[in-house]
């Protein structure tokens, strides 16, 4: 498939943030490649700091410092950066407690998320809770399958944003979970619940053919497979046409890579997940060749 946007070579996966540039890249060092670099955590869960080192398990791993640091080191080293949250910043620490979101927005904010979807436990105060720590965010929240029209969030989340790195553009949409029966109904009030599947179809060729992006991203927090018959990511990358990496949430799936699913186009779709409590920072690489005013990408994908 020719088209603005072609992926020509999944340049395989890696662990911990190591990147091995084989001969297949030097077969393209002479041309010029755009890096674009996406980070990303889910289900972080109010993990301020590093698990207790009495734990039973993850003993004194994780905290939002040490992310801090990883997050500033990639961007002293790499041009073009996004980083993004799947849902769930709330819920699990005495600190979301107290400060009831504040501070985990704050230090998201001062580290330089671009975006977050929101998760179910991210109304655990009720849409009211959610609203009243948004100011709090120097980043949209997006989610494309939620109606708020009828509610205190009418107009404060986005169904979409388009981002620019270096002349290439980002699509990004988000999809939420089924909230009846998991979301105590006064926390969510009116919102109205739409299906994931439609809308990440419509918002994907919105953002393809209206607004030309050359790379599109899905932040979800369905879940990222069931035994039974749910939504899922596994099941939005098979069933769409043009999105290309699937950031998950809420299920606390542990990935040693992404993903790969074939989509309806019979293109490479990555998915990935990175746990919860902040343990890992996700971290997917894709490389792009100038061909006049088209891009060439070429992916590799590695967590962190």
């Amino acid at each position: 498939m020719q088209n603005r946007r072609t992926f020509i070579k999944n340049l395989g996966a890696g662990s911990l943030g190591v990147f091995v540039f084989s001969g297949t890249m030097k077969a393209f060092a002479k041309n010029e490649l755009i890096q674009l670099t996406i980070l990303h955590t889910n289900d972080f869960h109010s993990h301020i700091d590093p698990f207790p080192k009495d734990a039973a398990r993850n003993a004194g791993e994780g905290g939002m410092a040490k992310r801090a640091a990883l997050i500033q080191q990639i961007r002293s080293e790499q041009k073009n950066v996004l980083v993004f949250d799947a849902g769930d910043i709330f819920q699990g620490t005495p600190y979301f407690n107290y400060y009831k979101g504040e501070l985990e927005l704050k230090l998201m904010t001062e580290m330089g998320y671009d975006a977050a979807t929101i998760g179910n436990h991210d109304l655990d105060n009720g849409l009211e809770g959610l609203d009243s720590q948004m100011k709090n965010a120097g980043f949209p929240f997006i989610n494309s399958n939620y109606d708020f029209s009828e509610t205190i969030l009418a107009g404060k989340v986005l169904t979409y944003k388009v981002f620019k790195k270096q002349g290439i553009k980002i699509g990004v949409y988000g999809l939420g979970i089924e909230l009846n029966g998991l979301v105590s109904k006064p926390n969510y009030g009116k919102t109205k619940y739409l299906d994931p599947l439609e809308k990440a179809l419509k918002m994907e060729k919105f953002l393809k053919e209206e607004k030309k992006a050359d790379l599109i991203v899905c932040l979800s927090h369905l879940g990222y497979a069931y035994k039974e018959k749910k939504i899922s990511d596994l099941i939005i990358a098979a069933e769409t046409f043009h999105t290309d990496l699937i950031i998950g949430g809420h299920t606390h799936t542990f990935l040693k890579k992404p993903d790969s699913v074939t989509n309806k186009s019979g293109q490479n779709v990555l998915v990935n997940q990175v746990g919860f409590g902040g343990l890992i920072l996700g971290r997917i690489d894709y490389f792009f060749e100038k061909e006049g005013k088209k891009f060439i990408s070429r992916s590799r994908a590695s967590g962190s």
